[in-house]
């Protein structure tokens, strides 16, 4: 009870943070309700190359989602990569096909889950597990982004 009652203050407090900074959100659906997420939404090579690099937080809450042109097997690495951050894989219907916990900053070992996705939702180290994300759950995305 007490876990629901601080996951919908929670909740609160990130759709007002959210509503002040403009930030579309992606809802993870579970079945302890939805967990929602402020992201930075890229699309071009340029932001897609780039992604978190250099950044020294990430806050609870917060995001990046990478939207790729076409499914694939994507892959990422950790260089210039300051903090520690789960990557959860989504398909093109919304599905999670797969998590990678906790990549290790600075690394330059290739990040994958071995399924095709169409997006990547970053979000800081140990979230999903603090969440209850999962593969197999359905995430509703913003529209596509032109940064």
């Amino acid at each position: 009870m007490q876990q629901r009652v601080m996951s919908a203050i929670a909740a609160l407090v990130l759709t007002v943070a959210c509503a002040r900074e403009n930030l579309p959100v992606a809802r993870i659906h579970h079945p302890d309700g939805v967990v929602e997420v402020a992201v930075e939404v890229v699309s071009t090579s340029e932001a897609l190359a780039r992604g978190l690099m250099y950044r020294t937080e990430l806050a609870d809450g917060r995001g990046m989602l990478f939207v790729f042109p076409e499914e694939s097997d994507h892959r990422f690495w950790m260089k210039n990569t300051l903090i520690p951050l789960d990557m959860i894989f989504i398909a093109a219907d919304g599905t999670i096909v797969g998590i990678h916990r906790d990549a290790t900053p600075l690394s330059t070992a290739p990040v994958g889950v071995g399924r095709p996705s169409r997006y990547v939702l970053e979000v800081p180290g140990g979230w999903a597990a603090r969440t209850g994300v999962a593969p197999g759950q359905r995430v509703d995305l913003p529209a596509r982004g032109s940064s």
